[in-house]
């Protein structure tokens, strides 16, 4: 019986690191990001899925975050960012920086 517990323990601890990192959206449409305010768990990698709406292509870029990554018009890629600590982590588009602006705010979640 002890045995049986200790393999369901490995199992569940296991499970747990292999889990997919949470997923949250971002859509550029018009120059402008959606949302452009984005709130994700602190300490948790987390999957950005960007879709460019627009025909023209658009660079998602974040100092804060060390990431830049083209999107071409009518595509989507994914970014991944993670884990971070609480705070606010601005990020732009640089072919329309007037106009794509936008921020990730990390904070403690309470479960």
């Amino acid at each position: 019986m002890k045995h049986i517990f200790t393999t369901i323990i490995i199992l569940l601890i296991s499970f747990d690191l292999h889990a997919e990192p949470p997923v949250y959206e971002i859509i550029i449409k018009d120059h402008l990001f959606y949302p452009d305010e984005l709130i994700i768990p602190a300490n948790t990698k987390v999957k950005l899925l960007v879709k460019n709406q627009d025909v023209t292509p658009e660079e998602f870029e974040s100092y804060e975050l060390n990431r830049e990554k083209v999107i071409p018009g009518k595509s989507q890629v994914i970014i991944f960012i993670g884990p971070l600590k609480p705070g606010i982590y601005p990020f732009f588009g640089e072919f329309f920086p007037k106009t794509a602006q936008g921020r990730i705010i990390v904070q403690e979640i309470e479960e």
